[in-house]
């Protein structure tokens, strides 16, 4: 009896070697430095957890080890949007961008009230916006009733409308079609074909905004520059 028990535990120790999860396995080929392959497992990883922003983190991770800037911006960017007060996720895309020219934060905007803007997810200010409206309504209600609590409605209604008009904002900045130079060289040409005369050429990590597509180009603006023109869509990556 005590022999099989010694023999049970040491097939489970042997057994939990090679019982290491895609993302165990993923974190032990990046601190090797295989990062091709470390990137297979997490964007294998990606299709059960597509909502993770650290899956999106580490892929843009093994993309700015393997050297590729716009790609490496492009998922820093998704990760960002998911968890935008997480301070790695926050510098490294400031640093993958600024790799490729540009800058996380927009000329002329305060970094302080940039990081407030982005202080809370899209899905957490959508929440909040929803739970101040519903106070807002059930306040209203009492005091349509009772003619009591009128100075908590009218801040409840101020808060909300702060809010509403924040959530506005952060509406526009979710939904805006940007993409990221993912070519070393993008060229910009004046129309959707390569027998259209180049405008302009953009280094990877450049962030574009997507206008409209044609065939297998896209109409772009160049956001840091104002440049607007063809790209073709193997050139860019849409976040």
């Amino acid at each position: 009896m005590k022999h099989l028990l010694i023999l049970l535990f040491a097939l489970l120790g042997f057994t939990s070697v090679f019982a290491q999860t895609p993302l165990q396995n993923a974190e032990e080929f990046y601190r090797q430095g295989k990062f091709s392959a470390a990137l297979g497992l997490y964007e294998y990883d990606l299709k059960t957890h597509p909502n993770d922003p650290y899956v999106y983190y580490n892929i843009g991770n093994c993309y700015f080890k393997m050297g590729s800037m716009g790609l490496a911006a492009a998922n820093y960017y998704r990760a960002f949007k998911l968890a935008p007060r997480d301070a790695d996720i926050r510098n490294n895309l400031s640093l993958a961008l600024s790799a490729g020219g540009e800058s996380l934060v927009p000329a002329g905007v305060p970094p302080v009230l940039h990081k407030a803007f982005f202080s809370l997810s899209y899905d957490e200010l959508k929440g909040l916006a929803m739970v101040l409206w519903w106070a807002f309504c059930l306040l209203a209600c009492v005091w349509l009733l009772k003619r009591r609590g009128g100075k908590i409605t009218l801040t409840a209604a101020l808060l909300f409308a702060l809010t509403a008009g924040w959530f506005y904002l952060r509406h526009k900045t979710e939904t805006e079609p940007l993409a990221v130079v993912a070519a070393p060289v993008a060229e910009i040409r004046s129309g959707p074909g390569t027998n259209f005369p180049a405008s302009a050429s953009v280094a990877q990590g450049h962030l574009l905004t997507v206008q409209d597509e044609k065939d297998s180009w896209y109409e772009v603006i160049v956001k840091s520059q104002g440049i607007k023109g063809w790209v073709n869509k193997n050139a860019i990556e849409q976040i």
